[in-house]
């Protein structure tokens, strides 16, 4: 579904995006992460025909996002981070006003924006204006005006952006939902969400990708893996240090709790549990323990690792 090879762009000495290459078959969900500044945005908006690159290639569906660029963006449905609406129109008034843009006939667009409008839950908005509308249904206006045109590829960006709890959790299932008869892009920091919805992720850093792979697998093969939470009644300084010197113990902090208790954040390698060790100390040196704790790695963790500057 999607080709990239050795894509890069330059605003004059700055090089934002650099040598990007990766490729995204149809059906998966892909989760396009990197922190502010990557170069995430810059790549989605060359993919979708908004920016020029400074070299490299790309195609969607099979056709040169740059030589076959109408082909290309009929195959494309994209929604930006901060989705533009006309906010003087009704919602039904303004999917249809993009169908025919998008060059529906006057029968599909019909068609095709009572079909969206149910998909992406606005039948009791549909009359609506859409400067009436909360910020979760204007996402979904969004939404469903990149799908109007029955596009095989969606690029999301940021979708979740400034909802709720509730509302991200319905985007999360829709998104679930098109998937099924769509190729994803999605683009977010919230990364509890796309590691519960991506079949991979790519991560992005300066320009450059620094992995691609399920999140499953990435968290497996990261250096530091997990962690493990010990409460001691016992002093920091005595406590830390035996701890560190610990085989597979990456690094170790402490928080200072009541009553002479400490809290013991210890990083381990993949694979690792140091519980059963842990009571053991706590037991030789006669330390009260009241809470023993493993954390599984998540996909923050391999985010934080792979983009950290430290």
């Amino acid at each position: 579904m999607i080709e990239v090879n050795n894509l890069s762009k330059r605003y004059g000495r700055h090089l934002a995006v650099s040598d990007v290459s990766f490729s995204v078959t149809k059906g998966e969900i892909i989760g396009f992460l990197g922190p502010n500044g990557a170069g995430k945005t810059t790549t989605l908006r060359m993919l979708t025909g908004y920016l020029p690159p400074s070299s490299g290639s790309a195609t969607v569906a099979g056709f040169d996002i740059f030589r076959q660029s109408i082909k290309a963006r009929q195959r494309i449905g994209y929604m930006p981070e901060n989705v533009p609406l006309y906010e003087d129109m009704r919602v039904r008034e303004y999917l249809s006003f993009r169908a025919r843009i998008k060059g529906l006939s006057n029968g599909d667009a019909r068609r095709r924006v009572s079909h969206v409008i149910d998909t992406c839950g606005l039948e009791g908005v549909r009359r609506k204006m859409i400067k009436t509308l909360s910020k979760g249904y204007r996402q979904r206006v969004g939404l469903a005006d990149a799908l109007v045109h029955q596009p095989d590829l969606l690029i999301l960006d940021e979708p979740t952006n400034g909802l709720d709890p509730v509302q991200i959790r319905q985007i999360r299932e829709l998104i679930k939902h098109l998937a099924l008869n769509h190729t994803v892009l999605i683009s977010s920091h919230i990364l509890s969400e796309v590691e519960m919805i991506a079949n991979r992720v790519i991560i992005i850093d300066a320009g450059k990708i620094k992995a691609a792979d399920t999140p499953q697998n990435l968290i497996s093969e990261m250096r530091t893996a997990g962690r493990v939470q010990v409460e001691l009644q016992a002093p920091a300084e005595a406590v830390t240090p035996l701890i560190a010197e610990l085989v597979y113990v990456k690094k170790v902090s402490c928080e200072e709790l009541e009553d002479g208790w400490n809290r013991f954040m210890v990083w381990v390698d993949s694979n690792t549990d140091i519980r059963e060790t842990l009571y053991t100390i706590a037991s030789h040196n006669h330390w009260p323990l009241r809470s023993l704790l493993r954390q599984n790695a998540t996909l923050e963790d391999v985010f934080v690792e792979l983009t950290r500057k430290d």
